[in-house]
């Protein structure tokens, strides 16, 4: 008899997202080092000139906008914690060895983005209108003996029509540099799993 599927905490922050998109990769290695190298990811080393650029792209705005402050500092690291601990992005959830999931609240149509202050505990009954709220979950499942099904999904929830009119036409333009980060995301995560294998 098949027991019957747990909810991911994609599902919990976010289960009826209007939008989102789903990035799938087998890694050959065994869920317990492709969670590892998930967990230990410094996304200022993803694989893939394209996901850098799309970065890079769309933090234009920012940086103009801060010019009078002085050059920009450069991060030299990003990790998850990092990420939760430094920008508006937070951790709303994490499974350990098999799922985590990252939220932000904000209007992310904008050049600039104008985020919203939002804690995990709030982020499911926030309601404020004018907002998207914005999950990226990765899990981690295994696929055979020894290999892992690696997967990354965004989804985002409007707050009300306007946002919902306003993201749509942003979500048009930017799914493909979504597609290039969740995308390159994967493959770092693969890369340094697999490498991990090799070495021991």
């Amino acid at each position: 008899m098949a027991t019957s599927p747990s909810p991911l905490l994609a599902d919990r922050f976010a289960p009826r997202p209007e939008f989102g998109r789903a990035d799938h990769q087998l890694v050959n290695a065994d869920p317990a080092i492709t969670w590892k190298s998930l967990r230990e990811l410094d996304l200022t080393q993803l694989r893939g000139g394209l996901a850098a650029i799309a970065v890079w792209l769309r933090d234009v705005p920012e940086r103009w906008r801060a010019r009078s402050h002085g050059p920009a500092r450069e991060r030299t690291r990003l990790t998850w914690g990092d990420l939760d601990a430094g920008t508006d992005w937070m951790i709303l959830g994490e499974n350990p060895g098999r799922e985590i999931a990252l939220g932000a609240v904000g209007k992310f149509w904008r050049p600039v983005v104008k985020w919203a202050p939002c804690e995990p505990r709030n982020f499911t009954d926030f309601s404020e209108p004018g907002y998207g709220k914005v999950v990226w979950s990765f899990t981690a499942h295994p696929y055979g003996e020894r290999r892992t099904l690696l997967s990354a999904e965004i989804r985002v929830t409007l707050t009300d029509p306007r946002a919902w009119l306003d993201f749509r036409r942003y979500w048009r333009a930017s799914t493909p540099a979504v597609s290039l980060i969740n995308r390159a995301v994967l493959r770092t995560v693969r890369h340094n799993a697999e490498a991990e294998v090799v070495k021991s």
